[in-house]
């Protein structure tokens, strides 16, 4: 099965970033934990990464019309893209959001997000592990596991 791992911008950078936030992993790093965290369980992690959000909607979109399941990181997108958000809720196979970091707890502005109501859950503040506990998620539900 494949599943689609999309991350938004500034996340193919996390070497720049601040690790006290966002960990000692880069994004080549994530990568490979996330394709060998789906090897694991049976699954093809197609993993992507743009700093645009018409790239990102163009991929929903095709997630959209092949019915493939979706974990995505939509970063700064969280808290306002509604655009991104209506692109999500067109995806009918599951939908996992995933946050490094726990935005509940940091400032303010990243208490909301405009993706958590259409998608299926919200893992955060795991790091790379939010990745790993997602597609686990989505393994259950493929599956029928509640």
């Amino acid at each position: 099965m494949k599943i689609l791992v999309l991350n938004g911008p500034n996340l193919g950078r996390l070497d720049l970033r601040d690790s006290n936030i966002y960990g000692d992993i880069d994004f080549a790093g994530l990568v490979k934990f996330i394709i060998k965290s789906g090897e694991e369980l049976g699954l093809t992690c197609d993993v992507r990464q743009s700093d645009s959000e018409v790239e990102m909607i163009s991929w929903l979109h095709e997630a959209a019309d092949q019915k493939i399941p979706v974990i995505i990181n939509p970063a700064a997108f969280t808290h306002y893209s509604y655009a991104i958000r209506d692109a999500a809720d067109m995806v009918s196979s599951p939908l996992i959001e995933v946050h490094l970091s726990n935005p509940m707890s940091r400032e303010e502005f990243r208490h909301t997000s405009v993706i958590s109501g259409v998608a299926n859950g919200t893992i955060a503040g795991f790091g790379p592990d939010s990745y790993r506990l997602a597609l686990i998620a989505i393994t259950g539900m493929l599956k029928g596991v509640k």
